[in-house]
């Protein structure tokens, strides 16, 4: 398996609930923490904080979340399984985020602060999470993924918001909005 990226059509779709967590569904986790941190490699000055099944071209509702985003050499991700938003709340908050199927793109996306979210363990176990800030802006983008959206489509201001990382892991804005960013919202799925 690999990661898919824009404009694989499976990134807009939306994916069914897991009905059981079986052999298959750990085979899916593991490959999606194989295919995050193989990411990871090649990419060093960015840190895969999450991962949603669709990206591997998988349409069940799986994500899994790194559980230390701070500590790069800490690779563990926890699996979340049928997670679902039960309230956004908060201050909204305008921040960066890229993704690992729209390569090498970063925007500033608004998200609320706050989030709790149901969801299953890999073992079956019901847990609810109360996230705030990155975390919840994280399990925002990636229960997204799981409807089918794109953090790009939740940016209202194209001209200004979408930026590139240079060889010095700084974020720059791009200049050829006109040219580069809208060339490709037809491929992200935005027109």
């Amino acid at each position: 398996m690999e990661i898919i990226t824009t404009p694989d059509k499976r990134l807009r779709e939306t994916s069914e609930k897991v009905r059981v967590i079986d052999d298959e569904i750990r085979d899916v986790i593991s490959e999606m923490r194989r295919l995050s941190l193989e990411w990871e490699k090649e990419h060093p000055y960015e840190l895969s904080a999450a991962m949603a099944a669709p990206q591997m071209g998988v349409l069940k509702r799986i994500i899994i979340v790194r559980d230390d985003m701070e500590n790069k050499d800490n690779a563990t991700f926890t699996a979340l399984i049928n997670p679902e938003v039960i309230r956004a709340e908060g201050k909204v908050k305008t921040d960066f985020e890229g993704c690992l199927s729209v390569p090498s793109v970063y925007g500033k996306v608004p998200r609320p602060t706050k989030v709790r979210v149901k969801a299953k363990l890999e073992d079956g176990t019901e847990v609810r999470i109360k996230a705030t800030d990155e975390l919840a802006r994280t399990l925002l983008h990636e229960i997204d993924h799981l409807d089918g959206v794109l953090f790009i489509d939740h940016i209202r201001d194209k001209a200004d918001a979408f930026y590139r990382m240079n060889d010095k892991g700084e974020l720059v804005p791009i200049a050829d909005y006109e040219g580069e960013i809208r060339d490709n919202l037809e491929l992200w799925g935005e027109e």
